[in-house]
């Protein structure tokens, strides 16, 4: 099921069943969060904490949750050179944020995966495409290749067949099928790449004609990660920097729309995440922050709180309670001018900012923030180039994790006792936990490069029943909740997250 050198099905069996017992094994652990110190007893409750700065076995330009709980990372050499050519590297975080947490591994298939794109397909496997190439001593140049990531070997493998196009800098979505949709990037230094193509882990690739644009994938800088969505219409949403929305049909040989819809000037390194379904929370130029629905049929358009300020390169992530943290991120595009070392938390009820905690490192051009399975976020990198090059990471303990009696100590957490590790769309499953259950949350696992996660979508499950035995329904199709890894999170009474427990929605 995941091994790429094989058929797809010649392992369904073994494959899916080792899938989601990984999954599974990645919520025995219960974390904690970060002690604080004395001075910020206070703030850890509002604010979060930033644990301490600590090395990196490279500068983590792709981050990637797998099903077991551990990150990829990938984007240059150990010395923060760029090249993915030769390493990648997979973090288990229940072992700590030290030396022998780390599993370094060489790049056998022979494609540079700097400034790829990647996303962990329904089976598990995760899939990146394109990359870079150097001719002649001129980097940065594009390639068709194809890899997969087998986590359960620990192995990177070439694929089967090649995209029809070279992309460097290109964005991944999952379809409501399961299908990856590929964007963007660019073909060489004067040509992007206008036409999308699908990639089915059955049928392989497809190309669709129908949907080819320069106004969305071309351009000045139409072409950098776009930024999609797939929503509950059927269609795939793009959010353009200039301001333009895109409807695209994969449908046959593809089409694409233009809406009517508008959205204020943006940039493609200010972030967009999906925050609710079909609910994108984008910053754009001047401080503005806009919600756009994109499940409507003309996407709707809405101003919230501008945020405190530029942030070019900065990331957003949903965090298990719904909030979106966003970190880093500077006033001039990859220069240490306005560095924004204090965090910001968005309420999706409010529409308010409020004050995160402060980072110790400048996070810009190629950092990254992904959500962890224990509710706390891993936020690293930036440079190859920049003002620093960050072979490092700090990471962000939200302020649901602390106690609120202003005594800056972690938080006792729930823990699931029981809960299935398949979801059908539609469904009701139930939960166990050791205390009363308040709410139950599911995030899909992220997969995050320059400032965009391809994958997060956030989900407030309608609780049925009482105390530490709840029931819930599984979002009800895949243009809702896309077939793939999810983490199930519970809280108590006290608002407090469990360790999530990974289950696969869908086929």
């Amino acid at each position: 099921m995941i091994r790429v050198s094989r058929s797809f099905s010649a392992r369904a069996g073994r494959g899916l069943r080792a899938v989601l017992a990984a999954a599974a094994l990645a919520s025995t652990g219960v974390a904690h969060a970060q002690s604080v110190p004395r001075g910020d007893w206070l703030s850890a409750q509002y604010n979060g904490h930033f644990g301490p700065v600590v090395p990196w076995p490279l500068i983590p330009i792709h981050a990637v949750l797998l099903p077991d709980g551990r990150v990829m990372s990938y984007g240059t050499d150990g010395a923060g050179v760029q090249s993915a050519l030769f390493q990648y590297e997979v973090w288990s975080p229940w072992l700590g944020t030290g030396s022998d947490a780390h599993l370094v591994l060489p790049n056998t298939t022979g494609t540079d995966i700097f400034c790829s794109a990647q996303t962990v397909l329904p089976s598990g496997a995760v899939l990146l495409t394109g990359g870079n190439h150097t001719t002649n001593w001129e980097a940065n140049l594009a390639v068709d290749d194809v890899s997969f990531f087998d986590f359960l070997d620990q192995k990177l493998y070439s694929g089967p067949g090649k995209m029809a196009w070279p992309r460097w800098y290109p964005s991944v979505v999952v379809t409501a099928s399961g299908d990856a949709l590929v964007l963007g990037g660019r073909t060489n230094p004067l040509a992007s790449s206008t036409t999308p193509e699908v990639y089915s882990a059955h049928g392989g690739w497809r190309a669709l004609p129908g949907a080819d644009s320069a106004d969305a994938f071309g351009g000045d800088s139409a072409w950098i990660y776009p930024k999609a969505w797939q929503s509950r219409l059927g269609p795939v949403t793009v959010l353009g920097a200039d301001g333009d929305v895109f409807q695209l049909s994969v449908q046959g040989e593809g089409s694409l729309v233009r809406s009517s819809a508008k959205l204020p000037a943006g940039h493609p390194y200010l972030p967009s995440v999906m925050y609710a379904p079909g609910k994108v929370l984008s910053l754009r130029e001047s401080r503005k922050v806009v919600t756009v629905d994109i499940d409507a049929q003309v996407p709707t358009v809405r101003a919230t709180s501008t945020v405190d300020q530029l942030r070019y390169h900065a990331s957003a992530t949903v965090l298990a309670d719904g909030r979106v943290f966003v970190n880093g991120g500077s006033a001039k595009v990859n220069e240490a001018v306005g560095v924004a070392y204090a965090s910001r938390l968005w309420t999706p009820s409010s529409g308010a900012w409020s004050t995160g905690a402060t980072a110790k490192m400048m996070r810009l051009y190629h950092s990254i923030s992904l959500l962890l399975p224990d509710g706390s976020v891993l936020t690293g990198g930036g440079g190859a180039p920049g003002p620093q090059t960050n072979l490092n990471a700090e990471i962000y303990y939200p302020p649901y994790l602390y106690k609120k009696d202003w005594s800056g100590k972690p938080a006792a957490r729930p823990l699931i006792l029981s809960a299935p590790q398949y979801l059908a769309w539609g469904s009701s499953f139930d939960v166990r936990a050791d205390s009363t259950i308040s709410r139950m949350t599911l995030v899909r696992t992220g997969s995050v490069t320059h400032a965009h996660n391809f994958d997060q979508r956030f989900f407030d499950l309608p609780l049925r029943g009482s105390g530490t035995y709840r029931s819930a329904t599984v979002p009800a199709d895949g243009r809702t909740a896309p077939p793939g890894f999810y983490m199930l999170f519970v809280f108590n009474s006290a608002g407090v997250p469990s360790v999530a427990r990974i289950v696969k929605i869908g086929d």
